[in-house]
Parts: structure tokens; C-alpha cells; sequence
């Protein structure tokens, strides 16, 4: 497969078998929501997902003040309990998806790598940082 394909919060493109995941939400420091868990779900996981025939998958952030600042508090301030929970187990399938994909992940982290944002990192089997990246739980 070679080409884009059109999410909300990410891009997808993918080229010469390598995957190109960006996280695209730069207005508010690619925090992420539960719409881009989803969308990197339907990326990532499964034998018929998109990167599945990728012999590498790079993911990044859009913009260069940060890759990920982890997950975003005003969504989540918003929600109830029982949301809460369904949210943090979308995120946990989400972190097994990025640790078991067959492609090497590479993360190119240009910026703040905070919280959910530095725990994807911690899930790529390579990393690359900008002198600018910083990194923080």
C-alpha cells in the first residue's frame, strides 16, 4: 500500500514500506484524546490494520514544540467515572498494540514527551530525539 490516509487527529502515509504515523493535534501539543486513541487503534492493531504490511512504522508529532504532552486533561475533566475507565483501557490496549506490532517502531520525538506521550516512546523499539526533546512521566 502506498499512500494517505485521512483522520482527524492523525496522518497516515505510507511509503516504499514504511509507515509514517503523526500524531496531528499540534494546537494543543498533540495531547491526546479518546478520538485519536481510537484512530491510532484502527492504525496500529491487527492483522488487517493499515501498518500490518509496513516494514517500519515511524511515529511522530506534528508541529515542533512537542511530540506527545500525554493525555488531554480538558477532555478528561469532563468525564465521568465509568468514561474514565473506558478511556485508560482504550489507551492499555493501545500501548500493547504499539509493543506488539511486527515492524521495528521508531519514534522521532521533537519536543515535550510528557505522561501517555513519554510511555509511547518507552514502547518504540528505537528512538530518536531532537535536542529539543525532553521527557517526563
Amino acid at each position: 500500500m502506498t499512500g494517505v490516509a485521512e483522520f482527524q487527529t492523525i496522518e497516515l502515509s505510507i511509503s516504499d514500506e514504511v509507515a509514517l504515523v503523526t500524531l496531528n493535534r499540534p494546537e494543543v501539543a498533540n495531547a491526546m484524546n479518546t478520538h485519536m486513541g481510537e484512530e491510532l487503534l484502527a492504525v496500529l492493531a491487527g492483522s488487517d490494520a493499515p501498518v500490518a504490511s509496513a516494514r517500519c512504522v515511524v511515529l511522530t508529532g506534528a508541529g515542533d514544540r512537542a511530540f506527545c504532552a500525554g493525555a488531554d486533561l480538558k477532555e478528561r475533566n469532563g468525564m465521568t467515572d465509568a468514561e474514565w475507565l473506558k478511556q485508560h483501557a482504550l489507551f492499555e490496549t493501545l500501548a500493547l498494540a504499539l509493543m506488539d506490532l511486527q515492524a521495528p517502531l521508531i519514534g522521532a520525538i521533537n519536543g515535550a514527551a510528557f505522561g501517555g506521550g513519554m510511555e509511547m516512546t518507552l514502547a518504540c523499539d528505537f528512538v530518536y530525539a531532537a535536542s529539543t526533546a525532553r521527557f517526563a512521566l
